[in-house]
């Protein structure tokens, strides 16, 4: 990669630098088919980590990956009146193949409940097969109208999961035990900090009972919803009819649920943790998480500091995802300006002054204040130290993300007229009472552009909270606004 310009700096225009990010990155490019999009090598492969720890996560909890068909027939999608409603304007139609018009269209999947709901009908005859745990790993279609990579496109990938359980009970347990799952994987691997809580009753998944979500601030203080899980209750059951025999020999409805998230975390991953450099990677996410820069001028000098970058590497391996950078093309500056844009966490700088000291020259990509720090370590050091600084990085990452979203986070807030002033100059989360009436929100979206993201579960609810709605009626409830993607 030739050196460019600077990025368009966050400070200046947040969705050109975003964009630029994506570019620079070479996460993904733009298709001939608009709206969508290509996901590169590089971006594929942080894709493919975040598959691997989420798909670990799910098998240990017992469920099971299958796949099923990207077409369903036009009438399933009608037999659940409220889920056929709310992604009408989304879908996508296929009315002829092999040349000639089908007796029935084809939808191409937004979502797969109306696919796999009459399939598991003949899976499940009794509570013996009870619960059923399925996810499955594809991706869909949903027609929009205004896409960004990553963020919003007409074809995305994802996992979406969806279960059959005996109880109602069984099926909230799940639906929480999901929110838990995505919650630590956002946390742990992404460093980046959710709220966690459930959905308005008019923003909740369409044929959902209950839709519980994961938040996320971005650097610009808006929300990105990151994932969400949805107990569905007996809607999708009575549907498409799937019954099971109880123990006492009666015929019940399933209780279900579903959950999903989708590539758009990588958009998530690049708005939490870039600078005006490139992107920052977390180093549990980065497909490479250290490289190896050998620097020389002479043959001799070039021999001497390949076979100290080749130890290093060989030392390195098994523990550490390493690449070695010897190519000739490429001056060390252009070295450089690539892998800090691609965010590779640490650089390391071998030269001839480095093999001669027996040391070798540490860069972190990621010191906090959108600046590289360089440090010198012995080379005999360097395997243990570098192991152990990428999960000081990792930390320090999550850390920042949660001290920058708890200082855009604004509780008690009472008066619309400073919600609005919040809104206009920082944005963030805006903690306050809410009243429960869709009208006030629709109010607050007309004006502020502000929508109600969540009400928030016990680990993130304030102690007490306003007993008046920022609209003067009484409040019932605490709930957190933000403008959102």
């Amino acid at each position: 990669m030739a050196e460019d310009k600077a990025l368009t700096a966050r400070s200046e225009d947040f969705s050109a630098w975003y964009n630029e990010v994506v570019q620079r990155a070479e996460l993904a490019g733009y298709s001939p088919v608009r709206g969508c999009m290509v996901i590169r090598p590089h971006g594929y492969a942080i894709w493919e980590l975040m598959q691997a720890a989420l798909d670990r996560m799910f098998k240990e909890t017992g469920h099971q990956n299958a796949y099923f068909p990207l077409f369903i027939p036009q009438s399933f999608l009608q037999r659940e009146a409220e889920h056929v409603e709310g992604f009408a304007p989304e879908t996508a139609l296929v009315t002829h193949g092999g040349g000639k018009q089908l007796e029935e269209p084809l939808v191409v999947r937004p979502t797969s409940e109306a696919i796999i709901w009459p399939i598991m009908a003949d899976w499940i005859q009794s509570y013996r097969d009870l619960p059923m745990l399925i996810n499955q790993w594809a991706n869909v279609v949903r027609w929009e109208m205004r896409t960004r990579p990553f963020l919003r496109t007409l074809e995305f990938l994802w996992q979406e999961g969806h279960t059959a359980h005996a109880t109602e009970e069984d099926a909230e347990a799940e639906t929480l035990l999901i929110l838990g799952i995505y919650r630590k994987f956002m946390e742990e691997w992404m460093a980046m900090p959710p709220l966690t809580g459930v959905k308005t009753e008019w923003d909740r998944f369409a044929g959902a009972v209950r839709t519980y979500a994961c938040e996320a601030l971005m650097q610009d203080n808006w929300a990105l919803q990151a994932g969400t899980s949805h107990n569905l209750g007996q809607n999708f059951a009575r549907a498409f009819d799937v019954k099971y025999q109880t123990e006492e020999g009666e015929h019940e409805y399933v209780w279900s649920t579903s959950w999903g998230v989708s590539t758009r975390l990588l958009g998530g991953l690049v708005m939490t943790h870039g600078d005006d450099l490139g992107l920052v990677l977390p180093p549990r996410l980065a497909p490479i998480q250290l490289v190896i820069v050998p620097i020389w001028k002479s043959d001799r000098q070039r021999t001497e500091v390949l076979e100290a970058s080749a130890r290093l590497k060989s030392q390195l391996e098994g523990n550490v995802r390493v690449r070695l950078d010897d190519r000739d093309t490429l001056n060390p500056g252009a070295k450089y300006y690539e892998w800090e844009g691609k965010g590779v966490p640490i650089r390391v700088e071998i030269g001839p002054n480095d093999v001669e000291k027996g040391q070798v020259t540490v860069v972190r990509r990621f010191a906090g204040e959108a600046k590289l720090r360089k440090r010198v370590i012995a080379a005999s050091e360097a395997p243990v130290s570098l192991a152990k600084l990428l999960e000081e990085m990792q930390q320090e990452l999550l850390d920042a993300a949660i001290r920058r979203r708890e200082e855009h986070s604004y509780r008690g807030v009472t008066d619309y007229e400073e919600f609005k002033k919040i809104i206009a100059s920082v944005g963030g989360f805006i903690y306050t009472g809410y009243c429960g009436a869709k009208e006030c929100e629709t109010r607050v979206k007309d004006d502020t552009k502000a929508t109600v993201r969540l009400i928030p579960n016990e680990d993130f609810a304030s102690e007490s909270y306003p007993e008046r709605c920022i609209c003067g009626r009484k409040a019932v409830q605490e709930v957190v606004w933000a403008r959102a993607y």
